[in-house]
């Protein structure tokens, strides 16, 4: 069993940053590869980022890529996302998931490929 919590959301001006993190519970978080997903009002979670077990490895959603930063420190059981250059269309929750069913993986952009999920830190980007 793992648990996530996700810190760091907040509200920003368009063309502000902001940095998530995601503190993970026990002692086989650097064994799990990692994700990034959001959800809009109205709309389906979505995928936005993923990094392997190593931090080797990185996945962007076409439309963060060049924008946000996936990183994760193992030593200290916390995943981060930096995100820069917000835009309004970037006003969502966030939530950091962990894959751990299959140790040691690359990252997912698919969501059925975690079992384990934070409850969310909330993004608003104003124009």
């Amino acid at each position: 069993q793992v648990q996530l919590v996700e810190s760091g959301g907040g509200l920003v001006q368009a063309g502000g940053s902001l940095g998530l993190s995601c503190a993970a519970s026990g002692r086989a978080f650097s064994s799990y590869a990692m994700g990034w997903f959001r959800q809009a009002p109205g709309k389906e979670r979505e995928f936005v980022s993923a990094i392997s077990w190593s931090g080797t490895n990185t996945l962007y959603a076409d439309s963060v890529k060049g924008r946000f930063t996936i990183s994760r420190d193992n030593p200290k059981n916390t995943l981060y996302l930096q995100m820069n250059s917000l835009k309004p269309e970037d006003t969502a929750v966030y939530f950091c998931a962990a894959n751990g069913r299959r140790l040691y993986g690359s990252g997912s952009r698919y969501q059925a490929d975690y079992d384990y999920w934070g409850q969310g830190t909330q993004v608003t980007v104003s124009s």
